[in-house]
């Protein structure tokens, strides 16, 4: 992976995790992940040439975040803060142009002019063409009620979704042609059915809508402004949980790699007294590898617990049995049962999921901590060991 690749990737993660409004449940972090995702998809099918690769996967990243100052025109607000943050880089007008228009190229209704501008289309679009449609969809339109732009009812939802399916969209790519159209026939062939089913029975449907408005805060699931709270929040935690696995796993293998390097290679010169100057060096160089090592080991290490429970357990809320490690060891029945009493408990499934959300939090909080440990200890290890081996080296000069 280029530097400017993993560069453009930490900049978008850390700037809409920290300035992008909580009211955009759609055009988040999350989104902007599976767009980039199907674009590396499409470029890979399609063997794009690798420059024009990566700066598709730039411009899928930064296609979004003009969120952060909005809706309004977030396509061109995407465009002057990737063209601010490829400066910095000191990358070319030219190359800033090409990414530039491929973000444009994402606008409602845009034309594609060529290949690239067709790719990154179709990767915005691709959730046309998912098992999870109806869950993506639902987010927009909470987005839209939430930042007030749109608050519809469920039929015209319904005809505004199978008019964007029949008139305003078609994927460009031969790929997407092949391989996405038929998921995305069978999503509009599930929003039809579901508007004619509307339409059979308006009345119904609207009276239903009524009562459960009314039992809105008797209901036993949570209502989907707090369930999509809670998946987001568990989506960010479990993201970060594995960029720390990730670094974790860099600074083992480096380290590893060191290691078996100077094992070798430098430690066999230490048999010839002519060598002596370099111990003390080498000494230092190994033993902060070898702590390297181990930080980064504990960073990653699980812990296992005795994955039990008792009915008591569950009679008085102190289980949570959304964590994996309160029930591998016990058997499907009772473990059933458990779950069963909790959904009939709407404040037990709450507070179970607010516990779930707070010790992965602790995880990640003690993981990060090793991390930064680790790094500093990788730091300091590594200056150390060259100022010594310089000093050895300058000594045995002067004698």
């Amino acid at each position: 992976m280029s530097t400017l690749i993993v560069d453009t990737e930490k900049f978008v993660f850390n700037l809409l995790s920290n300035e992008l409004d909580t009211k955009y449940v759609y055009h988040n972090l999350a989104h902007t992940q599976r767009v980039v995702e199907k674009t590396k998809e499409l470029a890979e099918k399609l063997k794009i040439a690798q420059t024009d690769a990566q700066n598709l996967e730039v411009a899928a990243w930064f296609h979004d975040t003009g969120f952060v100052d909005g809706a309004d025109n977030h396509e061109e607000k995407s465009v002057k803060i990737v063209t601010d943050f490829l400066k910095g880089k000191k990358i070319s007008d030219k190359r800033i142009e090409a990414i530039s228009k491929l973000v444009l190229a994402t606008k409602m209704n845009h034309q594609p002019k060529d290949n690239l501008e067709k790719i990154i289309m179709d990767a915005d679009c691709a959730h046309l063409a998912s098992k999870n449609f109806f869950d993506y969809t639902s987010l927009l339109r909470k987005e839209w009620e939430l930042t007030g732009l749109k608050n519809i009812s469920d039929e015209k939802w319904i005809k505004e979704n199978i008019n964007f399916f029949t008139i305003q969209h078609r994927f460009n790519t031969t790929y997407a042609l092949k391989k996405w159209t038929k998921r995305k026939e069978k999503n509009l062939s599930k929003l039809m059915k579901n508007l004619k089913e509307l339409k059979n029975d308006i009345k119904k449907f609207n009276q239903k809508q009524e009562a459960l408005e009314l039992k809105k805060d008797k209901t036993e699931a949570p209502e989907r402004g707090i369930e999509t709270m809670f998946r987001v929040a568990l989506r960010n935690h479990i993201t970060l949980s594995d960029i720390a696995d990730t670094k974790a796993n860099i600074l083992l293998s480096v380290n590893a790699i060191i290691i078996s390097m100077t094992l070798s290679t430098l430690i066999p010169k230490l048999d010839n007294p002519s060598n002596n100057y370099l111990i003390i060096p080498s000494i230092i160089f190994v033993l902060f590898t070898v702590v390297s090592i181990v930080l980064s080991i504990l960073a990653t290490r699980p812990n296992v617990t005795q994955g039990r429970f008792s009915k008591e357990d569950v009679a008085n809320k102190k289980v949570n049995l959304l964590f994996f490690g309160n029930f591998h060891q016990m058997k499907l029945n009772d473990f059933e049962w458990g779950i069963q009493e909790m959904m009939k408990d709407r404040e037990y499934l709450y507070s179970s999921l607010t516990k779930d959300l707070y010790f992965l939090g602790l995880v990640l909080n003690r993981k990060y901590s090793l991390l930064r440990h680790t790094y500093t200890v990788f730091m300091v290890g590594i200056i150390l060991s060259v100022i010594a081996f310089a000093i050895a080296f300058s000594f045995q000069g002067i004698v």
